[in-house]
């Protein structure tokens, strides 16, 4: 079941096309990484779920009902752009925005104690907002986003302006609020964050989808037959339709090298013929990573329409 479509989203801003027939799917219970370059139309689309502005064309469903302005007591965005009152303080400030999001005072009171405890900010309840570093705020801003426990929660470079140590903490919240059934958006442009985190994404560019699927389904779209083999013995003669590189040796017998096979050419074929060649430590795929298949379609895609602009 998806927790979310958006079906032939299109949005305009003056003469700037945003969003150009945009559809997407999101599974209930996963991480989804919304993916694309700065200005590829991300922010309009999670803009237009969250229902801070609307769409031009097309619709968007929520567990399979056209959304709702009430659907956002069940959805938790935390934009980019914090959205903080520095003057105000942390306590304060997060009774208001747990009852923005139609939680009781003393509910409120009860969840926040917890997220209190679990982040170690105690001390900081009376402190003004802008007292408080960059990562500091963040930890507010998400304990703000989650705290009415959305069934679906979208997060906008949630990690920026984290140190290592509480972007790890951050991951391993929203791990949790993935086990406990809540379905994540991931906006992001770091691909190591997707191969972290993410079950399927979406990448946009120019206003554009130009790709969508699991994270294991993209990978292995995009594979290009390299292997990596690691063994003892003499060198590898593998055919024709193989080409091998030496990556590395460690002595006369022990190697590492990396192959390139022919489509025709099974795996199973080419570590039939090594070992009965030589003795394999090792024998691995080399899949692409997200990074090397989000550079290779952003440029396909640019060049493409720079061709039909000339």
């Amino acid at each position: 079941m998806n927790i979310l479509e958006v079906k032939n989203v299109s949005k305009f801003y003056a003469e700037h096309q945003a969003l150009n027939d945009v559809s997407i799917m999101v599974p209930e219970g996963c991480i989804y990484g919304l993916l694309g370059p700065n200005g590829a139309g991300k922010t309009s689309l999670i803009r237009i779920i969250t229902q801070i502005t609307g769409a031009d064309t097309g619709e968007v469903l929520f567990e399979g009902v056209r959304i709702k302005p009430s659907d956002v007591y069940r959805i938790g965005y935390l934009p980019e752009e914090r959205g903080l009152y520095k003057k105000m303080e942390v306590g304060e400030q997060l009774l208001y925005f747990a009852q923005l999001k139609g939680l009781g005072r003393q509910e409120s009171l009860k969840r926040l104690r917890i997220w209190v405890d679990k982040f170690e900010i105690k001390s900081w309840w009376k402190k003004k907002v802008e007292e408080l570093s960059k990562g500091m705020q963040q930890k507010i801003q998400f304990i703000a986003t989650v705290l009415h426990e959305p069934r679906l929660l979208i997060l906008d470079e949630p990690f920026s302006g984290f140190d290592p140590v509480n972007a790890a903490i951050i991951t391993e919240e929203i791990l949790k609020l993935k086990e406990q059934g809540c379905s994540i958006i991931f906006s992001t442009h770091r691909m190591e964050t997707v191969e972290q985190l993410c079950d399927h994404i979406a990448l946009i560019n120019q206003s554009k989808k130009i790709l969508e699927g699991s994270v294991k389904e993209v990978r292995e779209q995009f594979k290009t037959n390299i292997y990596e083999i690691e063994y003892i013995g003499n060198n590898l003669n593998l055919g024709p339709e193989v080409d091998i590189s030496e990556v590395k040796t460690y002595d006369d017998n022990h190697k590492l090298v990396m192959i390139r096979s022919n489509q025709n050419v099974s795996p199973n074929t080419i570590l039939t013929q090594a070992i009965q060649q030589v003795e394999v430590y090792r024998f691995n795929e080399k899949l692409p990573d997200m990074h090397d298949i989000f550079i290779r379609l952003v440029s396909e895609s640019n060049n493409e329409k720079k061709f039909l602009n000339s």
